[in-house]
């Protein structure tokens, strides 16, 4: 998947329109996708679709309009803990 095609469908996921929080929402994905490669995830399952709906997630976990309270849910987390287990024959 793209990092184009990521963006969006994040975007599709959180309800936001336009291009005004590409920047913010960018980053957020970077993080989150860093986030999972440090947990064990391979390079190709977090480039595929699969790790899509989690990466949505994440940033959604992240997005909270600076109210300082950001934190990662238990589903992100467990979603995680089951892309760790998917192969390079899974994607």
């Amino acid at each position: 998947m793209s990092d184009e095609e990521l963006l969006e469908k994040v975007k599709l996921t959180l309800g936001i329109t336009g291009e005004f929080q590409d920047a913010t929402l960018g980053t957020y994905i970077e993080e989150v996708k860093q986030y999972l490669a440090d947990a064990g995830v391979k390079e190709a399952v977090i480039e595929s679709k699969y790790a899509a709906g989690a990466i949505a997630r994440g940033v959604a976990d992240l997005w909270n309009y600076g109210s300082g309270s950001a934190a990662l849910s238990n589903y992100f987390k467990e979603r995680t803990i089951q892309l760790c287990y998917k192969g390079d024959e899974d994607v």
